[in-house]
């Protein structure tokens, strides 16, 4: 009976033990803070912008007239990224960098498809289809990315 109670007690003692070998992600919904940065960026911008169904929002400054792309395009895309208060993240410099549309964030994936070959705007993403509550280098969780882009071909 004791060669049993042992290991059940050292069993009992080891699973209530705190687990720090996962890491906790944090919870926060940023969905109403996204959509009032949006909004306000919108209304102090004077923008016209369109909102998906998926909650992105789009400005379609030129249309284009060449190939329409879909969400598993090669395309080629200049732009500059920035936050709401205007300081920038990521900037292509004006030249493309080509990708396949299905390799990056959601709000790409989604935006870039609303414009032609030639077409140029701004899509305002909200972080749930960009890079969610967790961030990325230089990005901090539960933003708001804004970028300016010009879709150079679609591949």
């Amino acid at each position: 009976m004791k060669k049993c109670l042992v290991p059940l007690l050292l069993l009992l003692v080891v699973s209530c033990l705190p687990d720090n070998s996962k890491s906790e992600i944090p919870t926060t919904d940023f969905t109403a803070e996204n959509e009032e940065e949006i909004i306000t960026y919108i209304n102090d911008n004077n923008l016209d912008a369109q909102k998906s169904p998926s909650g992105l929002y789009y400005v379609i400054e030129n249309q284009g007239t060449g190939a329409a792309p879909t969400a598993s395009s090669d395309v080629t895309v200049a732009y500059k990224g920035y936050f709401s208060d205007g300081s920038v993240f990521d900037d292509s410099q004006g030249d493309g960098i080509t990708f396949n549309l299905s390799g990056v964030i959601a709000g790409w994936t989604e935006g870039i498809t609303y414009f032609n070959e030639g077409g140029s705007g701004i899509l305002l993403i909200p972080s749930r289809l960009a890079y969610g509550n967790t961030g990325r280098s230089g990005i901090p969780g539960g933003a708001v990315l804004i970028f300016d882009i010009e879709l150079q071909s679609v591949n």
